[in-house]
């Protein structure tokens, strides 16, 4: 299966498409993320985000809940159902394409590297999951949310790495 989703990706990855890609990923970080970057700021203060953090505990994401307050969950949540739906799939389709066009013309077809274009997907669906554990836990505060608050942070981890 990941085979026949590499060779789809790189047979539409065409030059215009990684370019048309590049163009919505840096349109994207130039009106968009500076936009929510401040809104996130305004509605959650200084008490960090596990969005934006590398390595973070259950009782890191706690402290950060307890930060945000009511009002600054709900807007942690609302981000992570609107504004963070659309970020992965932006940067998602910027690294993939431009992933799959590059290593399409610097590796013979059958190489292993044809299929590091779908790193990209494996990010966006930990980037996913981090989003849904992490306001599940928002959303479930003060109560504890067992097994969730310790994936959260593994997914974040794994995010990055």
């Amino acid at each position: 299966m990941d085979k026949r989703i590499s060779a789809w990706l790189s047979r539409v990855s065409t030059g215009w498409v990684a370019l048309a890609a590049l163009v919505i990923f840096l349109l994207f970080v130039a009106l968009v993320l500076p936009r929510q970057a401040g809104q996130a700021a305004q509605e959650t203060g200084s008490a960090g985000s596990p969005d934006t953090s590398f390595f973070y505990t259950p009782a890191d994401l706690y402290r950060m809940a307890e930060a945000y307050g009511e009002s600054g969950r709900q807007a942690y949540i609302r981000a992570r159902f609107t504004f963070d739906l659309a970020w992965p799939l932006v940067y998602t389709l910027f690294l993939a394409t431009a992933i799959s066009w590059t290593f399409g013309r610097a590796f013979p077809p059958d190489s292993r590297w044809q299929r590091a274009n779908l790193a990209p997907l494996l990010g966006a669906t930990l980037d996913y999951l981090e989003n849904m554990s992490t306001s599940l836990v928002m959303l479930r505060y003060p109560a504890r949310t067992a097994v969730v608050d310790l994936l959260a942070p593994v997914f974040t981890a794994l995010k990055w790495g």
